[in-house]
């Protein structure tokens, strides 16, 4: 049973018991039976009767809202996370440091610096991905779309060179497309 339990209460209006789970079900948890739902499974009971067995699912696919971000985008956003937070742990240690007087302060402000700019190319490398990966696929719907005229050009040399191995398949055919060598 879970930590909190929800309890509707009774139809006259009286308070429902802490003890009992509502409706009378049993715990709503993983591969624990549940006597109400839409799948059913039957089992033998104690007292060798049928009866139905109701599974409650794990969980319940909503469709998304947003896309998933494409691979090479969705990479160099998790490695700017990684670089960002690396970079705000040290500008952190490098403050308490400073305010300890240790000698690991001048490094570590220097480091910083330095990290706080590979930080800010690596925020700008998630915006130059995602704008490369735009105009290499194509999202924006312009008539005028470069990665629009890439693909076009990409199966129209598509169909050609299938063309040309078609017809070079013909001519190596034994007594084919009407070719003799007499």
């Amino acid at each position: 049973m879970g930590t909190a339990e929800r309890h509707e209460a009774p139809e006259d209006g009286a308070v429902a018991s802490a003890r009992e789970p509502r409706g009378g079900l049993k715990a709503p948890d993983r591969d624990i039976p549940v006597e109400t739902g839409a799948d059913v499974i039957s089992r033998p009971a104690r007292d060798r009767t049928e009866e139905p067995v109701y599974y409650r699912p794990l969980w319940i696919e909503e469709p998304t809202k947003r896309r998933r971000l494409p691979d090479p985008v969705r990479t160099s956003a998790v490695r700017a996370v990684i670089i960002i937070s690396l970079t705000l742990i040290q500008a952190m240690v490098a403050v308490l440091c400073t305010l300890a007087e240790s000698w690991l302060a001048f490094p570590m402000v220097i480091s910083s610096l330095v990290s706080t700019v590979v930080a800010t190319w690596s925020a700008v490398d998630v915006w130059v991905t995602r704008q490369v990966w735009h105009q290499r696929n194509g999202v924006v719907s312009v008539p005028s779309s470069t990665a629009r005229t890439l693909r076009r050009e990409r199966r129209r040399a598509r169909r050609q060179a299938r063309a040309a191995a078609r017809s070079q398949e013909r001519i190596r055919r034994p007594g084919g497309a009407g070719l003799s060598h007499s």
